[in-house]
């Protein structure tokens, strides 16, 4: 098993904090505060020990803006590994949890010459014939309550160079929804085909500041994927990964081992897949 797959088995994803949760209401899903997405931060630290990825100048996603290009194009992520991917000639790479927070970059990177901003990353499956690996170009953005339309020349630039692509809304939230149960009931209320952490946020920026925006993004865990406890143990307070807890927990319940491997190579396809999504689309992400 190589360095990557062996990291990967740390995520800390769990359905149990929503499980916590059994009066919860939509607005909880929605207005979490961040904290609560560990999850994504072990995915990013699991994904971003691999080799490889977009060769660029611009893969510090708090990149000062000195020497952008006119023009460029705003790319939020999530996560340090999907920032790298992103990076580019013309791109412009923030992300969410980086040291300078996007509504501080935002009017620079405007006056600078920027004009679109795409959401870009991987996300979690809400239909259920979704697929790791499978790739959604959102016709809209589920802000809840509000549906935000992606620019339709743009989205129309995405679809015709991404093979096999799914077209639908993407649901945007503040929160970690991993629980199965929890996904079929948003892709049953809302009809969003996934969700992940940053697309709303994307189209409240777009809007703010008069911008046009897209949003493309991977699946990485399909709507029926069930998460073991040990995935959750091996979540170390300070966020990294508690080998100890791990072991501990497989050693005592080793038939979570099968999972764990599915969950790795679950994000292995969603990386390879956007990889070559990035490398398909070009320097300016086709918004051009």
């Amino acid at each position: 098993m190589s360095d990557w797959s062996r990291a990967a088995l740390f995520w800390p994803v769990t359905s149990s904090s929503l499980r916590a949760w059994p009066g919860a209401s939509w607005s909880t899903f929605f207005n979490t505060a961040d904290s609560q997405a560990h999850w994504w931060q072990a995915w990013a630290a699991a994904l971003s020990s691999s080799q490889g990825g977009v060769e660029a100048a611009n893969v510090n996603p708090d990149l000062g803006l000195g020497d952008l290009p006119a023009s460029s194009v705003i790319a939020l992520v999530g996560l340090a590994f999907e920032a790298r991917i992103a990076a580019g000639p013309g791109v412009l790479v923030m992300c969410r949890g980086g040291q300078r927070r996007p509504a501080e970059l935002l009017p620079l990177a405007v006056s600078g010459g920027c004009h679109s901003i795409i959401s870009f990353g991987v996300a979690g499956g809400l239909s259920p014939d979704l697929e790791p690996g499978d790739c959604i170009v959102a016709s809209g953005v589920i802000d809840f309550p509000a549906l935000r339309p992606t620019d339709p020349l743009w989205t129309g630039k995405l679809l015709d160079m991404i093979p096999n692509a799914r077209h639908g809304p993407i649901m945007g939230v503040s929160a970690v929804v991993a629980d199965p149960a929890d996904k079929r009931k948003i892709h049953t209320a809302t009809g969003a085909m996934a969700v992940d952490m940053e697309s709303h946020l994307v189209a409240r920026l777009a809007q703010s500041y008069g911008l046009s925006f897209a949003a493309v993004r991977v699946v990485i865990d399909p709507a029926d994927r069930a998460v073991p406890p040990a995935a959750l143990l091996a979540m170390a307070p300070d966020g990294g990964t508690d080998m100890s807890s791990l072991i501990w927990e497989i050693l005592a319940r080793p038939s979570q081992l099968a999972a764990l491997l599915r969950i790795a190579a679950d994000a292995y396809a969603a990386r390879a897949a956007l990889l070559r999504l990035r490398r398909a689309l070009g320097p300016d992400f086709r918004c051009g």
